[in-house]
């Protein structure tokens, strides 16, 4: 089983057609399956009418998909239990450190494919409070505040890529306690995407370099929850002509204006 897991976020650009038709390559090339996934849960920035072109994009391309399409934002109990099941494990600890406390306390670490600037930063050990300190309650104010799982300091994760090949990182040091839950009341997208991952039964993911780190994190969380792992294709990077990695803030490579420019969906895939 395959997945399509778009975030609507603003208009799709070349290098989601490019992984997403990948992972529908690959599924039907395994005679599998393909469902799709609405990735909503950035509450600040998605959009319903960035589903509605993701979708129209995605058909435009010739993917075609399981129904019914599944929404994150309408499985919040899902993340909520599987939540409930790392507070009742002991794995989590609510964390009331900000974003700018963590920018003061680390300096941000060099960007490459692999290790993107705007990727977490490793939490302080400091910072944890003792692992036999028993949790607050998952009540409203316990929801309401961010949740972070915390790590096995030294542990080394390792999978293996189907594009990059082994991937190892070491717990507590290439990446540290990472959110689960946000005081928002939504889950993080590490939590909903190993939740998903596993309950819809997705048995490969394909997705962008830039989410290798989150992989070991997501791991992690599936071996807590006793869910199997997936495979994982994460696909390079598509870079605009100055190196850049292509973000949707690139409207001249968005698909909604390669459509209006007359360019064919077999053309574009096909391109280097």
């Amino acid at each position: 089983m395959g997945r399509l897991a778009p975030s609507p976020t603003g208009r799709l650009h070349l290098g989601h057609a490019r992984t997403f038709a990948l992972a529908a390559s690959r599924a039907r090339a395994a005679e599998g399956r393909l469902l799709m996934r609405i990735d909503d849960l950035d509450t600040a920035r998605c959009r319903p009418e960035f589903t509605r072109a993701a979708l129209e994009d995605l058909a435009w391309l010739g993917l075609r998909w399981e129904e019914p399409v599944h929404v994150q934002s309408r499985r919040l109990d899902r993340y909520r239990a599987a939540l409930a099941r790392l507070h009742a494990a002991g794995l989590v600890f609510p964390c009331h450190r900000s974003r700018k406390d963590l920018a003061e306390a680390l300096s941000a670490p060099h960007e490459s494919p692999l290790h993107p600037a705007d990727d977490e930063p490793v939490y302080p050990s400091a910072w944890r409070p003792p692992a036999d300190a028993p949790p607050p309650p998952l009540d409203s104010a316990g929801l309401a505040c961010n949740w972070r799982f915390r790590v096995p300091d030294g542990r080394e994760i390792t999978f293996v890529d189907g594009h990059y090949g082994p991937q190892t990182a070491v717990c507590g040091r290439d990446f540290g306690d990472f959110l689960v839950w946000r005081k928002d009341g939504f889950p993080s997208y590490q939590l909903a995407c190993a939740v998903d991952d596993a309950e819809l039964g997705v048995t490969e993911v394909v997705r962008g370099a830039d989410l290798i780190r989150s992989t070991f994190r997501q791991l992690l969380l599936l071996e807590a929850l006793g869910a199997p792992r997936p495979a994982y294709h994460h696909a390079p990077l598509l870079t605009d002509e100055n190196g850049v990695r292509l973000a949707k803030r690139h409207d001249a490579l968005s698909l909604a204006t390669l459509r209006a420019s007359g360019r064919h969906p077999a053309d574009l895939l096909a391109e280097p």
